[in-house]
Protein backbone atom coordinates (compact mmCIF):
# COMPACT_ATOMS: atom_id res chain seq x y z
CA UNK A 1 0.00 0.00 0.00
CA UNK A 2 1.25 3.34 -1.30
CA UNK A 3 0.00 5.38 1.51
CA UNK A 4 1.43 3.07 3.94
CA UNK A 5 4.66 2.76 2.63
CA UNK A 6 4.86 6.54 2.71
CA UNK A 7 3.55 7.36 6.38
CA UNK A 8 6.29 5.05 7.55
CA UNK A 9 8.95 6.98 5.48
CA UNK A 10 7.77 10.21 6.87
CA UNK A 11 7.07 9.38 10.19
CA UNK A 12 10.99 7.66 10.33
CA UNK A 13 12.64 10.48 9.13
CA UNK A 14 10.59 13.13 11.32
CA UNK A 15 11.06 10.76 14.70
CA UNK A 16 14.90 10.89 14.12
CA UNK A 17 15.14 14.51 14.45
CA UNK A 18 11.97 15.01 17.09
CA UNK A 19 12.91 12.64 19.21
CA UNK A 20 16.32 13.35 20.59
CA UNK A 21 16.51 13.70 24.48
CA UNK A 22 18.54 15.81 26.16
CA UNK A 23 19.60 15.59 29.72
CA UNK A 24 16.96 16.56 32.00
CA UNK A 25 18.64 19.63 34.58
CA UNK A 26 15.49 19.80 36.68
CA UNK A 27 14.74 18.58 40.17
CA UNK A 28 11.14 17.78 39.89
CA UNK A 29 8.13 17.69 37.73
CA UNK A 30 6.99 20.85 36.26
CA UNK A 31 4.10 22.86 37.73
CA UNK A 32 0.99 21.35 36.83
CA UNK A 33 -2.03 23.30 35.33
CA UNK A 34 -4.31 23.70 38.06
CA UNK A 35 -7.43 23.46 35.22
CA UNK A 36 -6.22 20.28 34.19
CA UNK A 37 -7.24 16.62 35.00
CA UNK A 38 -4.43 14.19 34.49
CA UNK A 39 -4.26 10.35 33.83
CA UNK A 40 -1.56 8.56 36.05
CA UNK A 41 0.35 5.68 34.71
CA UNK A 42 2.35 3.74 36.75
CA UNK A 43 5.01 1.15 35.37
CA UNK A 44 6.06 -2.59 36.64
CA UNK A 45 8.87 -3.65 34.58
CA UNK A 46 9.10 -7.30 35.83
CA UNK A 47 8.36 -10.27 34.01
CA UNK A 48 8.84 -13.69 34.53
CA UNK A 49 10.35 -14.07 31.23
CA UNK A 50 11.34 -11.66 28.42
CA UNK A 51 9.21 -11.39 25.30
CA UNK A 52 11.24 -11.24 21.94
CA UNK A 53 8.83 -8.41 20.11
CA UNK A 54 8.71 -6.03 23.91
CA UNK A 55 10.52 -2.90 23.42
CA UNK A 56 9.41 -1.82 26.87
CA UNK A 57 11.26 -1.21 30.10
CA UNK A 58 11.32 -4.62 31.73
CA UNK A 59 13.91 -7.06 33.30
CA UNK A 60 13.62 -10.26 34.60
CA UNK A 61 11.53 -10.61 38.11
CA UNK A 62 13.40 -11.03 41.40
CA UNK A 63 10.81 -10.92 44.32
CA UNK A 64 13.22 -9.08 46.57
CA UNK A 65 14.11 -6.16 44.06
CA UNK A 66 10.64 -5.85 43.10
CA UNK A 67 9.12 -5.38 46.29
CA UNK A 68 12.15 -2.62 47.07
CA UNK A 69 10.63 -1.19 43.67
CA UNK A 70 6.84 -1.16 44.55
CA UNK A 71 7.81 0.82 47.76
CA UNK A 72 9.68 3.38 45.78
CA UNK A 73 7.06 4.08 43.43
CA UNK A 74 4.39 4.40 46.50
CA UNK A 75 7.22 7.24 47.40
CA UNK A 76 6.76 8.66 44.10
CA UNK A 77 2.98 8.90 43.52
CA UNK A 78 3.24 10.76 47.07
CA UNK A 79 5.61 13.01 45.34
CA UNK A 80 2.96 13.40 42.37
CA UNK A 81 0.15 14.42 44.83
CA UNK A 82 2.63 16.94 46.83
CA UNK A 83 3.35 18.48 43.58
CA UNK A 84 -0.46 19.56 43.16
CA UNK A 85 -1.16 17.19 40.24
CA UNK A 86 -5.26 16.12 39.97
CA UNK A 87 -5.10 12.68 38.38
CA UNK A 88 -8.50 11.32 37.93
CA UNK A 89 -7.46 7.71 36.16
CA UNK A 90 -4.59 5.36 36.71
CA UNK A 91 -2.64 2.78 34.20
CA UNK A 92 -0.79 0.33 35.72
CA UNK A 93 1.27 -1.23 33.01
CA UNK A 94 4.50 -3.03 32.29
CA UNK A 95 5.99 -5.66 32.44
CA UNK A 96 3.30 -7.77 34.34
CA UNK A 97 1.87 -5.33 37.13
CA UNK A 98 0.45 -8.69 38.99
CA UNK A 99 3.26 -10.31 39.60
CA UNK A 100 2.78 -9.27 43.12
CA UNK A 101 -0.49 -8.72 43.67
CA UNK A 102 -0.01 -7.81 47.25
CA UNK A 103 2.27 -4.48 46.38
CA UNK A 104 -0.08 -3.73 43.23
CA UNK A 105 -3.05 -3.84 45.72
CA UNK A 106 -1.38 -1.56 48.53
CA UNK A 107 -0.19 0.97 45.05
CA UNK A 108 -3.60 1.23 43.65
CA UNK A 109 -5.25 2.16 47.54
CA UNK A 110 -2.39 4.37 47.98
CA UNK A 111 -3.35 6.40 44.43
CA UNK A 112 -7.55 6.21 45.31
CA UNK A 113 -6.67 7.79 48.91
CA UNK A 114 -4.42 10.48 47.50
CA UNK A 115 -6.30 10.90 44.02
CA UNK A 116 -9.83 11.41 42.98
CA UNK A 117 -9.14 8.34 41.01
CA UNK A 118 -12.66 7.11 38.60
CA UNK A 119 -11.42 4.44 37.15
CA UNK A 120 -8.21 2.09 36.84
CA UNK A 121 -6.63 -0.21 34.52
CA UNK A 122 -4.31 -2.71 35.11
CA UNK A 123 -2.33 -4.87 32.36
CA UNK A 124 -1.84 -9.26 33.26
CA UNK A 125 -0.94 -11.88 31.92
CA UNK A 126 -2.88 -15.35 31.15
CA UNK A 127 -0.98 -17.17 34.30
CA UNK A 128 -2.55 -14.78 36.26
CA UNK A 129 -5.96 -15.51 35.55
CA UNK A 130 -6.25 -17.65 39.10
CA UNK A 131 -8.61 -16.39 42.14
CA UNK A 132 -5.14 -15.82 44.05
CA UNK A 133 -4.72 -12.51 41.70
CA UNK A 134 -8.16 -11.77 40.19
CA UNK A 135 -10.09 -11.92 43.55
CA UNK A 136 -7.89 -9.06 45.22
CA UNK A 137 -8.26 -6.57 41.52
CA UNK A 138 -11.56 -7.28 41.52
CA UNK A 139 -13.04 -4.40 43.60
CA UNK A 140 -10.19 -2.57 42.71
CA UNK A 141 -9.40 -2.37 38.64
CA UNK A 142 -12.11 -1.14 36.18
CA UNK A 143 -10.16 -2.58 32.94
CA UNK A 144 -8.30 -5.36 33.13
CA UNK A 145 -6.14 -6.43 29.80
CA UNK A 146 -4.60 -9.75 29.51
CA UNK A 147 -1.47 -10.58 26.93
CA UNK A 148 -2.90 -13.06 24.70
CA UNK A 149 -1.06 -12.00 22.05
CA UNK A 150 -2.44 -15.18 19.64
CA UNK A 151 -4.70 -18.14 20.36
CA UNK A 152 -2.55 -20.58 17.60
CA UNK A 153 -0.47 -22.60 20.15
CA UNK A 154 2.38 -22.69 17.06
CA UNK A 155 2.76 -19.04 17.36
CA UNK A 156 2.84 -18.75 20.69
CA UNK A 157 5.65 -21.36 21.06
CA UNK A 158 7.76 -19.25 18.27
CA UNK A 159 7.19 -16.77 20.70
CA UNK A 160 8.43 -18.66 23.73
CA UNK A 161 4.89 -18.32 25.49
CA UNK A 162 3.35 -21.85 25.42
CA UNK A 163 5.66 -23.41 28.20
CA UNK A 164 4.51 -19.81 30.30
CA UNK A 165 1.30 -19.25 29.97
CA UNK A 166 -0.12 -22.95 28.56
CA UNK A 167 -1.97 -23.45 25.43
CA UNK A 168 -4.89 -21.80 23.20
CA UNK A 169 -7.36 -24.03 25.14
CA UNK A 170 -6.19 -23.27 28.24
CA UNK A 171 -5.64 -19.66 27.80
CA UNK A 172 -9.68 -19.36 26.97
CA UNK A 173 -10.99 -21.30 29.75
CA UNK A 174 -9.13 -18.81 32.03
CA UNK A 175 -10.65 -15.77 30.24
CA UNK A 176 -13.74 -17.62 30.39
CA UNK A 177 -13.64 -17.67 33.82
CA UNK A 178 -12.66 -14.30 34.40
CA UNK A 179 -15.50 -13.00 32.12
CA UNK A 180 -18.06 -10.48 33.48
CA UNK A 181 -15.47 -9.77 36.85
CA UNK A 182 -14.58 -6.40 35.45
CA UNK A 183 -15.87 -3.70 33.90
CA UNK A 184 -13.97 -4.36 31.40
CA UNK A 185 -11.91 -7.22 29.92
CA UNK A 186 -9.53 -6.36 27.06
CA UNK A 187 -7.41 -9.18 25.43
CA UNK A 188 -4.24 -7.76 23.95
CA UNK A 189 -3.17 -9.63 20.60
CA UNK A 190 -0.76 -9.40 17.62
CA UNK A 191 -1.36 -9.51 13.61
CA UNK A 192 0.79 -9.67 11.17
CA UNK A 193 3.54 -12.39 12.03
CA UNK A 194 5.99 -13.89 9.77
CA UNK A 195 4.41 -17.08 10.24
CA UNK A 196 0.95 -15.77 10.27
CA UNK A 197 -1.84 -16.93 8.03
CA UNK A 198 -5.42 -15.50 7.47
CA UNK A 199 -6.80 -18.94 8.79
CA UNK A 200 -4.59 -18.06 11.93
CA UNK A 201 -6.18 -14.59 11.81
CA UNK A 202 -9.64 -15.93 11.25
CA UNK A 203 -8.95 -18.29 14.49
CA UNK A 204 -8.09 -15.65 16.31
CA UNK A 205 -11.35 -13.43 16.18
CA UNK A 206 -13.37 -16.47 16.17
CA UNK A 207 -11.79 -17.29 19.34
CA UNK A 208 -12.30 -13.72 21.03
CA UNK A 209 -15.77 -13.93 20.51
CA UNK A 210 -15.93 -16.97 22.00
CA UNK A 211 -14.31 -16.08 25.24
CA UNK A 212 -16.27 -13.81 26.63
CA UNK A 213 -14.55 -11.17 27.06
CA UNK A 214 -15.99 -7.54 26.21
CA UNK A 215 -12.92 -5.78 24.37
CA UNK A 216 -10.03 -6.76 22.09
CA UNK A 217 -6.61 -4.59 20.88
CA UNK A 218 -4.82 -6.04 17.72
CA UNK A 219 -1.56 -4.70 17.88
CA UNK A 220 0.07 -5.04 14.33
CA UNK A 221 3.85 -6.02 14.98
CA UNK A 222 6.10 -3.56 15.63
CA UNK A 223 9.70 -3.90 14.19
CA UNK A 224 11.32 -1.10 16.65
CA UNK A 225 15.62 -1.95 16.15
CA UNK A 226 16.29 -2.79 19.63
CA UNK A 227 13.98 -5.67 19.00
CA UNK A 228 14.23 -6.35 15.63
CA UNK A 229 17.19 -9.09 15.72
CA UNK A 230 15.41 -10.81 18.16
CA UNK A 231 12.32 -11.70 16.17
CA UNK A 232 13.78 -12.58 13.09
CA UNK A 233 15.66 -15.48 15.54
CA UNK A 234 12.18 -16.15 16.76
CA UNK A 235 9.19 -15.35 14.88
CA UNK A 236 11.11 -14.28 11.24
CA UNK A 237 11.56 -10.94 9.51
CA UNK A 238 9.24 -8.58 9.66
CA UNK A 239 6.98 -7.19 6.79
CA UNK A 240 4.08 -4.77 6.37
CA UNK A 241 3.20 -6.29 2.70
CA UNK A 242 -0.14 -7.53 4.52
CA UNK A 243 -0.99 -5.54 7.29
CA UNK A 244 -4.07 -3.52 5.24
CA UNK A 245 -5.54 -7.26 3.95
CA UNK A 246 -4.81 -8.85 7.62
CA UNK A 247 -6.45 -5.39 9.83
CA UNK A 248 -9.72 -5.54 7.26
CA UNK A 249 -9.92 -8.99 7.70
CA UNK A 250 -9.97 -8.65 11.77
CA UNK A 251 -12.43 -5.64 11.18
CA UNK A 252 -14.84 -8.16 9.39
CA UNK A 253 -14.58 -10.94 10.84
CA UNK A 254 -15.11 -9.31 14.94
CA UNK A 255 -18.49 -7.53 13.49
CA UNK A 256 -21.06 -6.95 14.08
CA UNK A 257 -20.16 -8.08 17.39
CA UNK A 258 -17.30 -6.08 18.09
CA UNK A 259 -16.99 -2.45 16.95
CA UNK A 260 -14.00 -0.08 16.55
CA UNK A 261 -13.81 1.86 19.54
CA UNK A 262 -10.22 3.37 18.24
CA UNK A 263 -8.17 2.65 15.28
CA UNK A 264 -7.14 -0.99 16.34
CA UNK A 265 -9.48 -1.52 19.80
CA UNK A 266 -12.54 -3.01 19.30
CA UNK A 267 -15.54 -3.32 22.00
CA UNK A 268 -18.43 -5.59 22.06
CA UNK A 269 -21.38 -3.43 21.22
CA UNK A 270 -22.43 -0.91 24.22
CA UNK A 271 -19.80 -2.58 26.53
CA UNK A 272 -16.07 -1.74 27.76
CA UNK A 273 -13.61 1.11 28.29
CA UNK A 274 -11.30 2.36 25.57
CA UNK A 275 -8.09 0.48 25.53
CA UNK A 276 -5.70 3.74 25.10
CA UNK A 277 -5.51 6.46 27.68
CA UNK A 278 -3.82 8.76 25.18
CA UNK A 279 -7.09 9.04 23.65
CA UNK A 280 -8.65 10.66 26.57
CA UNK A 281 -5.71 12.22 28.08
CA UNK A 282 -3.72 14.52 25.85
CA UNK A 283 -1.37 14.76 29.31
CA UNK A 284 -0.28 12.05 31.75
CA UNK A 285 2.18 11.52 34.38
CA UNK A 286 4.06 8.53 34.83
CA UNK A 287 5.97 7.28 38.21
CA UNK A 288 8.51 3.97 37.83
CA UNK A 289 11.37 3.19 35.63
CA UNK A 290 11.67 3.70 32.43
CA UNK A 291 8.31 5.51 31.92
CA UNK A 292 7.23 8.51 30.01
CA UNK A 293 5.10 11.84 31.24
CA UNK A 294 4.01 14.18 28.58
CA UNK A 295 3.24 17.43 30.28
CA UNK A 296 2.96 20.84 28.99
CA UNK A 297 4.20 20.67 25.47
CA UNK A 298 7.01 18.44 26.29
CA UNK A 299 8.21 14.81 27.01
CA UNK A 300 10.17 13.38 30.09
CA UNK A 301 11.92 10.89 30.33
CA UNK A 302 12.72 8.40 33.47
CA UNK A 303 15.58 6.48 34.45
CA UNK A 304 15.75 3.21 32.30
CA UNK A 305 18.11 1.59 35.62
CA UNK A 306 15.91 0.32 38.28
CA UNK A 307 18.86 0.69 40.61
CA UNK A 308 19.21 4.22 39.86
CA UNK A 309 15.64 4.76 39.98
CA UNK A 310 15.62 3.46 43.74
CA UNK A 311 18.65 6.00 44.67
CA UNK A 312 16.99 9.02 42.87
CA UNK A 313 13.74 8.24 45.33
CA UNK A 314 15.51 7.40 48.59
CA UNK A 315 17.43 11.28 48.05
CA UNK A 316 13.60 12.41 47.08
CA UNK A 317 14.78 13.62 44.06
CA UNK A 318 13.20 13.31 40.88
CA UNK A 319 13.18 10.26 38.45
CA UNK A 320 13.02 12.11 35.34
CA UNK A 321 16.79 12.12 33.60
CA UNK A 322 16.04 13.27 29.55
CA UNK A 323 13.54 15.44 28.43
CA UNK A 324 12.26 16.69 24.90
CA UNK A 325 10.23 19.62 24.35
CA UNK A 326 8.45 20.13 21.22
CA UNK A 327 7.40 22.52 18.59
CA UNK A 328 4.05 24.02 18.26
CA UNK A 329 3.59 22.30 15.40
CA UNK A 330 5.22 18.88 16.98
CA UNK A 331 1.69 19.58 19.36
CA UNK A 332 -0.83 19.71 16.53
CA UNK A 333 0.36 16.90 14.60
CA UNK A 334 0.75 15.02 18.34
CA UNK A 335 -2.73 16.00 18.34
CA UNK A 336 -4.27 15.05 15.36
CA UNK A 337 -2.73 11.69 15.50
CA UNK A 338 -4.22 10.73 19.00
CA UNK A 339 -7.82 12.14 18.47
CA UNK A 340 -7.97 10.40 15.11
CA UNK A 341 -6.49 7.36 16.44
CA UNK A 342 -9.76 7.66 19.05
CA UNK A 343 -12.07 8.52 15.91
CA UNK A 344 -13.31 11.38 15.71
CA UNK A 345 -11.23 15.00 15.93
CA UNK A 346 -13.24 18.27 17.44
CA UNK A 347 -12.11 20.97 14.35
CA UNK A 348 -13.50 23.61 16.86
CA UNK A 349 -11.87 22.39 19.93
CA UNK A 350 -8.23 22.21 17.93
CA UNK A 351 -8.95 25.74 16.51
CA UNK A 352 -9.44 27.12 20.29
CA UNK A 353 -6.47 25.36 21.80
CA UNK A 354 -3.93 25.98 18.91
CA UNK A 355 -5.82 29.50 17.73
CA UNK A 356 -5.58 28.19 14.18
CA UNK A 357 -8.28 26.07 11.98
CA UNK A 358 -7.18 22.78 11.45
CA UNK A 359 -6.56 23.07 7.34
CA UNK A 360 -4.13 25.78 7.93
CA UNK A 361 -2.60 24.67 10.39
CA UNK A 362 -1.66 21.41 8.91
CA UNK A 363 -2.71 21.90 5.07
CA UNK A 364 0.11 18.47 3.60
CA UNK A 365 -1.47 16.05 6.42
CA UNK A 366 -4.74 17.04 5.25
CA UNK A 367 -4.50 17.13 1.83
CA UNK A 368 -2.70 13.94 2.29
CA UNK A 369 -5.51 12.09 4.11
CA UNK A 370 -8.50 13.55 2.01
CA UNK A 371 -6.30 12.46 -1.11
CA UNK A 372 -6.59 8.73 0.48
CA UNK A 373 -9.91 8.43 1.37
CA UNK A 374 -9.22 8.45 5.15
CA UNK A 375 -12.49 10.91 6.20
CA UNK A 376 -15.97 9.58 6.46
CA UNK A 377 -17.35 13.14 7.98
CA UNK A 378 -15.63 15.99 6.96
CA UNK A 379 -17.74 19.37 8.13
CA UNK A 380 -17.44 22.10 9.89
CA UNK A 381 -17.29 20.50 13.52
CA UNK A 382 -15.60 17.31 13.20
CA UNK A 383 -13.30 14.61 11.33
CA UNK A 384 -14.14 10.67 11.25
CA UNK A 385 -12.69 8.00 9.41
CA UNK A 386 -13.91 5.92 6.94
CA UNK A 387 -12.45 2.13 6.71
CA UNK A 388 -9.54 3.00 5.10
CA UNK A 389 -8.75 6.26 7.49
CA UNK A 390 -8.88 3.67 10.56
CA UNK A 391 -5.79 1.62 8.98
CA UNK A 392 -4.22 4.48 7.99
CA UNK A 393 -4.18 5.55 11.32
CA UNK A 394 -2.94 1.94 12.63
CA UNK A 395 -0.05 2.32 10.16
CA UNK A 396 0.59 5.86 11.86
CA UNK A 397 0.39 4.63 15.15
CA UNK A 398 2.35 1.47 14.46
CA UNK A 399 5.25 4.04 13.17
CA UNK A 400 4.65 6.41 16.05
CA UNK A 401 5.32 3.20 18.58
CA UNK A 402 8.10 2.24 16.69
CA UNK A 403 9.92 5.90 16.95
CA UNK A 404 9.05 5.84 21.02
CA UNK A 405 10.67 2.52 21.47
CA UNK A 406 13.68 4.13 19.39
CA UNK A 407 13.58 6.88 21.92
CA UNK A 408 13.91 3.84 24.82
CA UNK A 409 16.84 2.90 23.21
CA UNK A 410 18.36 6.31 23.67
CA UNK A 411 17.75 6.17 27.33
CA UNK A 412 18.78 2.64 27.63
CA UNK A 413 21.88 3.62 26.24
CA UNK A 414 23.44 4.80 29.70
CA UNK A 415 22.44 1.78 31.76
CA UNK A 416 25.71 -0.22 33.32
CA UNK A 417 26.91 -3.18 32.10
CA UNK A 418 24.92 -5.38 34.53
CA UNK A 419 21.41 -4.45 33.95
CA UNK A 420 21.64 -4.35 30.04
CA UNK A 421 23.05 -8.31 30.52
CA UNK A 422 19.76 -8.71 31.91
CA UNK A 423 17.91 -7.23 29.11
CA UNK A 424 19.77 -8.31 26.16
CA UNK A 425 21.34 -11.30 27.52
CA UNK A 426 20.01 -14.30 28.83
CA UNK A 427 17.31 -12.63 30.48
CA UNK A 428 18.14 -14.05 34.04
CA UNK A 429 18.85 -12.85 37.63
Amino acid sequence: MIAERLISTVMQYSASHLLKLKRFDGKALPEPDVARKYLLYAHVPFCSKLCPYCSFNRIPFEESRAREYFRRMREEIRMVAERGYRCTSMYIGGGTPTMLVDELCETIDLAKSLFDIREVSSESNPNHLIPEVVDPLVSRVDRFSVGVQSFDDSLLKQMDRYEKYGSSEEILERLRWVAGKFHSLNVDMIFNFPSQTREMLLHDAEMIKASGVNQTTFYPLMASPVVEDSLRRTVGAVSYEREALYYHTIVEKLAPEFTPASAWTFSHTGKGMLDEYIVDYEEYVGVGSGVFSYLGGALYVSTFSVDDYIRRIDSHGTSIAQTRRFSRGSRMRYRILMELFGLSLDKRKFADDFGVAIDRALPIEMAFLRMNGAFDVDDEVRLTLTAKGRYLLVAMMRQFFVSVNSVRDQARESLPAEERALLFGEGKC
